[in-house]
């Protein structure tokens, strides 16, 4: 009897033990790290809240299940940061959102992939943050890597060439521009000059690499920075004269999220950005989206918080759903959310280095997996993952500032290139990223002008080409001149001319060669070019052999001259013209060549074929209108031509019928 009471209470404790194994906790930690005085960290933190009280408050998704959020202010500082990051891998999150901030991403990125805890940033936009790099680091928002394709789209639009990129110089900037100069190829453009900031900088500094970057040929402007040092530019640029007719300033979604979350904007900022175009991520209309945008404002006001909402407060309230889904199936799936110690974290000798508070999620693999299988529609449209962890059907807004807030001008997706029309629109429709199906509304630039800038200048400090001029005594009207500064005539029209219609900017002077009374050798001006002593050389030079070996000529624009003078003799019309092709000997042998012909058709049919019997006087003419007939028309005549006959051989005959001559 005792030993059944031990064996039923075995049995008794393993089933309780299956039981709670098999049950689902009451409460889920899960992490955000961002900063909460920042336009992204206001707006990020009244949408993190609103979606944890959904989450909680629906019954679907984590029922029974509590999601308790922890979260850490990073106070925009990468040590700060990274400290906070620590602090909330001891709290055992199976999840962490955020961080906002791209260089804080990288650091973090190797903390978590040690510790198997998935990261969510619905901020961190650089595209070196990739998934073969950091495995566990997933990208809740859109990557500068498309935004920077839609930058190249509008510099394609509008047919520039050169760009200056002005960034912040740490990894969110560089990771941005090396992604701009990679879409800028594509499109046959290029990066001319980069204008790195450093972070943090004064004044002064961004003053001067502005100027430097004022001193180049391109004109138009990429900036790529954080809200604080993107002010500080255009306050510099403005006192610089770089926001007045002829530049063009494209700004990425930062100045979007600054405008956004700011309720009111100083009017002396304001003058400061007018003719900025500005990209921001686009967020299809939607109940769902009007309903948030609601709760969001009442709970703002509420508070007495003036920041405005952005579209980074969107994704981040998306990426608390998109948790909250994963650890719902990770849950359903029969998981259980247990930490573990992490052997790495401790020394040869066995002591611990002062991290033995931090646990390895023993889930975090199988948590990752349902992430990246996330598949709903949230406030910013179609919440999915491709297969390098991008968010599906990235799409930006395009806005022209001016006045005192924007103005729309067209949209930007990876589907149809610029358009018009909304993006979930043309999703509908077969992708069309041809030239002439690309349309931007009206812009209205910096300076108020309506006209689209050309987009560069002559540089300041660019190196002119030396082209060489001919001065000579005769021709004067191709080329003369009396100096480098006093060159004219119709060659320097033309050299002039195509030098506007480049899409790049060329500075050139003339230096002349000759002076005046004789003229100067041809062949020894091209061997200056080919020498590099001139850079080209304009003038009447003709393309001669000895020459092409030397320095490639351009097409001819004059004629040579070389023409062929003959008499020309006045023709009269006549009802004879018609024997003018041939001589009197030829026609008298053509009509000898008839005659013959008819004799022999003669020899061979009068014997059978009596067409041609009667009198001589009828076959007579029988053979001579046989003959000339044949000119104009096929006679009437029956003709029977025989084939000949070779060693007894019978062959066919033209009438059909086979007949034996040997």
């Amino acid at each position: 009897m005792g030993a059944t009471r031990l064996v039923i209470l075995f049995w008794a404790l393993s089933a309780v033990d299956v039981a709670l194994a098999g049950a689902r906790p009451s409460e889920v930690a899960v992490g955000a790290l961002f900063t909460y005085d920042s336009s992204i960290g206001r707006a990020a933190q009244l949408a993190i809240e609103l979606a944890v009280d959904d989450v909680n408050a629906e019954g679907t998704v984590l029922s029974g299940t509590k999601l308790n959020m922890v979260t850490q202010d990073s106070k925009c500082s990468g040590f700060l940061g990274t400290i906070e990051a620590f602090q909330l891998m001891e709290k055992n999150v199976v999840a962490v959102i955020g961080p906002q901030s791209s260089g804080i991403g990288h650091v973090i990125s190797h903390v978590v992939n040690e510790l198997h805890v998935p990261l969510l940033s619905f901020a961190a936009t650089d595209p070196t943050l990739s998934a073969s790099e950091y495995p566990y680091f997933l990208r809740t928002t859109i990557s500068d890597y498309f935004q920077m394709n839609a930058v190249a789209s509008i510099v394609d639009y509008y047919q520039w060439k050169r760009v200056t990129a002005i960034f912040v110089d740490d990894d969110y900037g560089r990771g941005g521009v090396l992604a701009l100069g990679d879409a800028l190829a594509a499109k046959r453009a290029k990066i001319s000059y980069k204008a790195a900031i450093p972070p943090n900088s004064n004044l002064d500094v961004i003053n001067d690499v502005l100027f430097r970057a004022n001193m180049m040929e391109s004109r138009v402007m990429v900036v790529h920075a954080n809200p604080d040092t993107g002010m500080r530019i255009f306050s510099v640029a403005n006192k610089l004269q770089m926001m007045t007719s002829g530049y063009v300033w494209i700004v990425t979604d930062w100045l979007a999220a600054v405008l956004g979350s700011s309720a009111s904007r100083d009017i002396k900022d304001m003058s400061d950005i007018q003719g900025l175009i500005v990209l921001r991520q686009h967020t299809p209309e939607s109940d769902a989206k009007n309903k948030f945008i609601s709760k969001w404002n009442s709970l703002a006001r509420s508070r007495n918080i003036n920041s405005g909402l952005n579209s980074y407060g969107f994704y981040a309230y998306d990426t608390v759903w998109t948790v909250a889904r994963a650890i719902d199936q990770f849950l359903n799936s029969g998981q259980q959310i247990n930490f573990s110690t992490d052997p790495t974290l401790y020394d040869s000798n066995g002591s611990t280095m002062h991290l033995s508070t931090l646990k390895l999620f023993d889930g975090g693999e199988q948590m990752l997996r349902q992430l990246l299988l996330t598949n709903f529609t949230g406030v910013t449209g179609p919440v999915q993952y491709d297969s390098d962890r991008n968010l599906v059907r990235p799409a930006y807004d395009i806005l022209n500032i001016g006045g005192s807030g924007s103005r729309f001008i067209g949209y930007w997706s990876n589907h149809s290139g610029l358009s018009v029309a909304a993006p979930e629109i043309l999703y509908q429709k077969q992708p069309n990223t041809s030239t002439s199906a690309q349309q931007l509304y009206n812009v209205v630039w910096p300076g108020g002008s309506t006209t689209t800038p050309r987009g560069w200048v002559f540089p300041n400090n660019g190196q002119p080409l030396r082209v060489g001029v001919p001065i000579k005594s005769s021709f004067k009207e191709l080329v003369s001149g009396k100096g480098p500064d006093n060159v004219r005539g119709y060659c320097i029209d033309i050299f002039n001319a195509a030098a506007k219609l480049l899409p790049y900017p060329v500075t050139y002077q003339f230096v002349t060669i000759g002076d005046g009374t004789r003229n100067p050798i041809y062949i020894d001006i091209i061997r200056r070019v080919a020498a590099n002593s001139l850079d080209a050389a304009v003038g009447d030079f003709a393309i001669v052999r000895n020459g092409t070996q030397l320095a490639e000529y351009t097409q001819p624009y004059i004629e040579s001259g070389l023409v062929i003078v003959a008499p020309v003799k006045k023709a009269t019309r006549s009802a004879w013209a018609f024997l003018k092709p041939f001589t009197l000997e030829m026609w008298c042998v053509t009509g000898a060549l008839f005659i013959l012909v008819g004799i022999v058709v003669w020899l061979l049919e009068h014997r059978i074929n009596e067409e041609f019997r009667g009198p001589p006087r009828r076959q007579i003419t029988t053979i001579f209108w046989f003959s000339f007939s044949t000119m104009f028309y096929s006679h009437k005549h029956r003709k029977r031509a025989w084939a000949v006959c070779v060693d007894n051989m019978v062959v066919r005959c033209a009438d059909h019928h086979f007949k034996l001559y040997c």
